[in-house]
């Protein structure tokens, strides 16, 4: 095995005989991608090593592979996820590579030996797990138009939250200093904010404060619009996914498409039973011989879109939405707060099922039953809105 310097990328890689297109022997490759600089491993079917190095994590770095090697268009290269993975396989998928993210904590499982971690070692596993076919935890890279719509979204929710950090921390200051009552106030728009402040006139040290949340709360509200605006933009190219999933009871604009950011090609989950678990929203199971115990959902995956799904089902507790039947009937059998994530689990099938088919809300097929037992009928009272004000 000789050592080689490669002029093009400027890095140090031990080689022995390439691979050329000619060759039936099929290679492997499995990499250990970083900000800078990628470590990879390739071997062939028999699990010969054919080459390790090192290579830049850019365009050329990884064009580079295959003319130091000869590798195939269709060779795999096996990817282990983490911030620069996606970046890397659609790169490697440019150059006609088939690109396989792995799931980090699958990668750190199966590992043959966990304690000696290194970036060759990890690209080694990758290579091996990939060759042998161990891998089962396999990421979807969604294209660069949902990998835009998620980064949005993402940015929009940390503008939110920034406005409510300044809110909360507004209040805060106020019932440090004594004024609870102008501590309820709602801080949601501009003209509250005006209040607020010509209210605090007589107090000018805590008037100082608030003014400086405010400039703050005006800040985020203005990235904010930003990010709607260009959400407005790119709705353009979801605009048949979105009115119809809008047509669910309680789903807007921004629950859509979170949606379809979050599933991004819905045909590849197989049933409305894996998108469910890949949203989080189904029970952890533990089953072994006579014990069969189940606990709170898993809440894995996107917890932005479980938030807006139970959102959206608190909007069923008005007896005038069609889902308001579904909810009842499970609050009689499990309880108001089961029912609500029972009831997001459903709602996470549906979005699913209408993205799969391209078929509109029917509320038909959500069925309730009447109570049996006063227990339960006391249950559903809490859940009308005529119980709520006459209270």
């Amino acid at each position: 095995m000789e050592s080689g310097h490669n002029r093009l990328t400027g890095s140090t890689s031990e080689e022995v005989p390439q691979v050329r297109e000619d060759s039936p022997m099929r290679a492997y490759v499995g990499m250990d991608v970083h900000s800078k600089s990628s470590v990879f491993v390739i071997q062939n079917e028999r699990g010969e090593e054919v080459g390790r190095g090192e290579v830049p994590t850019s365009a050329e770095g990884l064009g580079s592979l295959r003319e130091r090697f000869g590798l195939q268009g269709s060779t795999a290269v096996a990817l282990e996820s983490g911030t620069m993975a996606f970046f890397a396989a659609r790169e490697l998928s440019r150059l006609g590579f088939e690109a396989v993210v792995v799931d980090a904590r699958e990668v750190r499982m199966k590992a043959h030996r966990p304690r000696q971690k290194s970036d060759t070692r990890d690209a080694l596993e990758l290579c091996e797990g990939l060759r042998r076919d161990l891998y089962r935890a396999i990421v979807h890279v969604p294209s660069e138009g949902i990998e835009h719509l998620r980064n949005t979204l993402s940015r929009r929710r940390h503008f939110v939250r920034l406005g409510t950090a300044e809110i909360n921390a507004a209040k805060k200051m106020l019932r440090s200093t004594g004024l609870y009552e102008l501590s309820r106030q709602h801080l949601g728009t501009r003209r509250a904010w005006e209040r607020l402040l010509k209210a605090l006139t007589s107090h000018p040290q805590v008037r100082c404060f608030v003014e400086l949340h405010h400039r703050a709360y005006q800040s985020a509200m203005e990235q904010k619009a930003v990010c709607e605006k260009s959400l407005e933009q790119q709705q353009a190219l979801y605009r048949e996914d979105v009115e119809r999933l809008r047509t669910v009871p309680g789903v807007g604009e921004i629950v859509a498409l979170t949606a379809i950011a979050v599933f991004s090609d819905a045909t590849r989950f197989p049933s409305a039973k894996h998108a469910a678990s890949y949203a989080g929203l189904v029970p952890q199971t533990y089953q072994s011989g006579e014990t069969n115990r189940q606990g709170h959902i898993t809440r894995t995956g996107s917890p932005e879109l479980r938030a807006m799904l139970v959102q959206a089902v608190h909007t069923a507790r008005r007896s005038s939405s069609p889902l308001h039947p579904f909810l009842r009937d499970l609050s009689v059998r499990l309880g108001t707060r089961r029912a609500v994530i029972a009831v997001a689990h459903r709602l996470c099938r549906v979005l699913y099922a209408m993205l799969r088919d391209k078929t509109s809300f029917d509320a038909s097929k959500l069925k309730a039953q009447e109570p049996r037992t006063t227990v339960q009928a006391a249950r559903i009272y809490r859940l009308t809105p005529q119980a709520a004000k006459s209270r």
